[in-house]
C-alpha cells in the first residue's frame, strides 16, 4: 500500500508542479493544502463524513446510515427515460456489465449499489463444475486483454443454491444468466433448471464453446450446430433466449439467421474475438492455452460493425458488446442497432466504469436532443 501511495503522489507532483521540480507540491503539503485528486484531499473529505462520489467508503458509511443511494450525480439532467426492453424485459437503463467479468456480483456489491444497474450477466455456468484451464490464462495486449479462463464454475446446481440467493440480497433488478455447454443436452439441461428461478429473465446461451461430438467445433461457428443448441433450450424453457454470437466466422448473420428460426428471441454480440501473444525471452505463447479470447476497446470497431449487420439482417432485440468503455461508445452501439449494451473488460480496469457511465448516458442523450434513450435505436 506504501508503494502505491508513493506513485500516487509522484504522479500529482508531476501533473501540479513545474517539470522537473516537485517542490511546488511539497511544500503545499507542508503546509496542509488540500491537494485535489490525492488520497489526503479524500482523507480529510472523509474525515467530514463527506459524500465521495464512486468511492467503496462512500458506499458503505451511507448503507450504514440507512441512506438510499440516488444513481446518479446531483447535476445530472432527470428529464431523460434511460429504460430499455428486451423481449419484453425491462430495465431502468441499458448498462448491463459483461459475463465473465462481474462474477456474480459479490465483488462489485462492496463498491457501489448494485440496483443503479439495468441488470447484469452472470460467469459463464454449466451443467457441471469445472476448473477452468492452466494458467497463465490472462494476458495484456495493447488496447485490450487476452483470457482463456476456460469457463470455471462451480456448476449449475451450485449457482443456484449458494449464489441466487446472494443475488437476491445484493440487487433487486433482472438477472441474465450466462450458460455454456459441450452437448446440445448439456444447454437444455441447465436452462431447465433455470427456468425455476424467478430474477433470471434472459438466458445468454453462449455458442463459443466446443462441440465435442463434432471435433470441438464451437458450436457458434456453424449454423446448424447453433441452431440445434437454440431449439434444444427452447423446448425447455420459456424465458427469453439471447445466443451469444461468436465473431470467429465468415459470415454472423448466417449463424444469426439459423438461432432465429430456431426460437431465439434476441442475440447477444460480439463475444472475444481469437488471438495470441508469445513471450519473447521464452519464444513459447503467454497464454497456457495458447490463444485466447481478445476483448478491450480494441475490438469495438469490429463490434460495432457486426452490431450493425445483424440488426439489419434479422430484427431480434439486440445486446451489443466488444469494446465498450464510455457512455458515447453505448450510444453508438444503440444507434448501429443495439437495444442494450453489456460492459466487460472496462470494469476489470475501473470498477466504477458503471455508475460513471449510467451517469453520462444522461448527459450524452441531452446533446444528442433525445429525451428516451431507447429511441436511438
Amino acid at each position: 500500500m506504501g508503494d502505491m501511495k508513493t506513485a500516487a503522489n509522484c504522479a500529482v507532483d508531476a501533473l501540479l508542479s513545474p517539470p522537473g521540480t516537485g517542490g511546488d507540491v511539497a511544500a503545499r503539503r507542508q503546509r496542509g493544502e488540500t491537494l485535489p485528486g490525492t488520497g489526503g484531499d479524500v482523507a480529510v473529505r472523509r474525515q467530514r463524513e463527506e459524500n465521495l462520489p464512486g468511492t467503496g467508503g462512500d458506499v458503505a458509511v451511507r448503507r450504514q446510515r440507512g441512506e438510499k443511494l440516488p444513481p446518479f450525480g446531483p447535476d445530472a439532467p432527470k428529464s431523460i427515460d434511460l429504460s430499455v426492453t428486451l423481449a419484453g424485459v425491462t430495465l431502468k437503463n441499458p448498462v448491463i456489465p459483461a459475463s465473465g467479468t462481474f462474477g456474480y456480483g459479490r465483488e462489485y456489491a462492496e463498491l457501489f449499489d448494485l440496483d443503479i444497474l439495468g441488470a447484469f450477466s452472470w460467469k459463464g455456468t454449466t451443467a457441471q463444475a469445472r476448473n477452468g484451464n492452466p494458467q497463465p490464462r490472462i494476458a495484456e495486449t495493447p488496447g485490450g486483454m487476452l483470457n482463456a479462463i476456460g469457463l470455471q464454475n462451480p456448476g449449475v446446481d451450485a449457482v443456484i443454491r449458494d449464489e441466487v440467493p446472494n443475488i437476491a440480497r445484493i440487487f433487486h433488478g433482472p438477472v441474465i444468466a450466462n450458460v455454456g455447454g459441450f452437448t446440445p443436452m448439456e444447454y437444455a439441461e441447465s436452462c431447465r433448471k433455470l427456468e425455476e428461478v424467478e430474477q433470471c429473465a434472459i438466458l445468454e446461451i453462449n455458442i463459443s464453446c466446443p462441440n465435442v461430438h463434432a471435433g470441438g467445433l464451437n458450436f457458434g461457428s456453424d449454423p446448424n450446430a447453433a441452431a440445434e443448441v437454440t431449439a434444444a433450450v427452447r423446448r425447455v424453457t420459456r424465458k427469453p433466449i439471447f445466443v451469444k454470437l461468436s465473431p470467429n466466422v465468415s459470415d454472423i448473420t448466417e449463424i444469426a439467421r439459423a438461432c432465429a428460426d430456431a426460437g431465439a428471441d434476441g442475440f447477444c454480440l460480439i463475444n472475444t474475438l481469437l488471438g495470441m501473444r508469445i513471450d519473447l525471452k521464452t519464444r513459447r505463447p503467454v497464454l497456457a492455452n495458447r490463444t485466447g479470447g481478445l476483448s478491450g476497446p480494441a475490438i469495438f470497431p469490429v463490434a460495432l460493425r457486426m452490431v450493425w449487420d445483424v440488426y439489419e439482417a434479422v430484427r431480434l432485440p439486440i445486446i451489443g458488446c466488444g469494446g465498450v468503455s464510455s457512455a458515447e461508445d453505448v450510444a453508438e452501439m444503440m444507434l448501429a442497432g443495439a437495444a442494450a449494451v453489456e460492459i466487460g473488460a472496462a470494469g476489470l480496469r475501473d470498477p466504477y466504469v458503471y455508475p460513471r457511465i449510467i451517469n453520462e448516458l444522461l448527459n450524452v442523450c441531452g446533446r444528442l436532443g433525445v429525451t428516451k434513450i431507447a429511441d436511438l435505436t
